[in-house]
């Protein structure tokens, strides 16, 4: 299969405030989901779960995130808040939360492997569909005032937002390090 390997090899993030509309179909939503949810999962615990954010719910969420922020730090950047509320200009952004946790027989660093697999396949699957995404953190992440915003529990946290849409810029490789930095042979 040419195409998946050319897909991988190509792939590239392109920042989350260039998306624009078309965002994903219902059907191509459904997809994307699907392909997110056929990762590596030992034990078969779904140690995540998407939240989507889309229509009119990205404005309210980027303010409300905007409040959060001055509430912590009035003096913030206001251009850097205007910045990150732009982020959720894109027609969709799925929220990844990981569920990982103390479990009897699977290690919670395999659950975190597993919700991380989930993040790339979801990124993955929205190129292979013609669209564009960038899989953001961000202070948003780690706060949990953002994680009650979102609705999480007290032990689930956000592995990130991926925003999705469109875009015509084709954004340039970087650097990447040397397979042979990066790769060695176990000889025994």
């Amino acid at each position: 299969m040419p195409e998946a390997i050319d897909l991988l090899l190509t792939r590239r993030s392109v920042p989350a405030f260039t998306l624009t509309e078309p965002g994903p179909s219902k059907e191509q939503l459904e997809q994307m989901l699907t392909a997110a949810s056929r990762v590596p999962d030992h034990g078969k615990l779904a140690p995540w779960r998407f939240i989507l954010i889309e229509g009119p719910a990205r404005k309210t969420f980027s303010a409300k995130l905007t409040e959060l922020a001055l509430a912590e730090r009035p003096d913030a950047d206001r251009q850097k808040l205007s910045e990150d509320e732009k982020k959720f200009d894109a027609p969709l952004t799925v929220v990844v939360v990981s569920r990982s946790g103390p479990h009897v027989k699977i290690p919670e660093w395999e659950q975190n492997l597993s919700v991380g697999a989930a993040c790339m396949n979801l990124v993955a699957a929205a190129h292979a569909l013609g669209f564009k995404a960038n899989w953001l953190t961000g202070w948003g992440s780690y706060d949990r005032r953002v994680a009650e915003l979102l609705g999480l529990s007290s032990t689930e946290k956000v592995a990130g937002f991926i925003h999705i849409g469109s875009s015509d810029m084709v954004p340039a490789d970087r650097p990447r390090p040397p397979l042979d930095e990066i790769a060695t042979r176990w000889i025994g």
